[in-house]
């Protein structure tokens, strides 16, 4: 499917399959149960966009964001969680991270917030 690549990271697999349903229609989805999987599967893989989880089984969203911009990923991300009494805006700033969900999830605002930020990116910026 033609579209920009977006990597969903979250360890409920009723959350991945939602995501890859929704975004679909209109975007290459790709899933990742937790964060190992994640780096080891799209460090490098021209992805656009990452909605990851804050809450993974083997490190938190905050942490693999990390490790993903260590690694030399620009794309945006997204953050998502249930816990959002845990997430310092300043973290987010400083890891360039575009936006951030509490669950449950607002899907309407989560799709527009994807559209808007996938809208943004100029054609070479796509290949990063």
């Amino acid at each position: 499917m033609p579209g920009p690549k977006i990597v969903v990271v979250d360890d409920e697999e009723t959350i991945r399959k939602t995501f890859f349903l929704i975004l679909g229609k209109q975007y290459r989805v790709y899933l990742a149960k937790d964060a190992t999987e994640a780096l080891s599967r799209f460090k490098s893989a021209g992805v656009e966009l990452m909605i990851i989880d804050y809450r993974l089984p083997d490190m938190t969203g905050i942490e693999l964001v990390t490790e993903l911009r260590k690694g030399g990923y620009r794309g945006d991300v997204i953050l998502i969680s249930a816990h959002s009494d845990m997430i310092e805006p300043a973290i987010l700033s400083r890891l360039s991270i575009s936006h951030f969900f509490a669950k449950p999830l607002d899907l309407n605002a989560l799709s527009r917030s994807i559209d808007y930020l996938l809208s943004l990116r100029t054609p070479s910026e796509k290949r990063a």
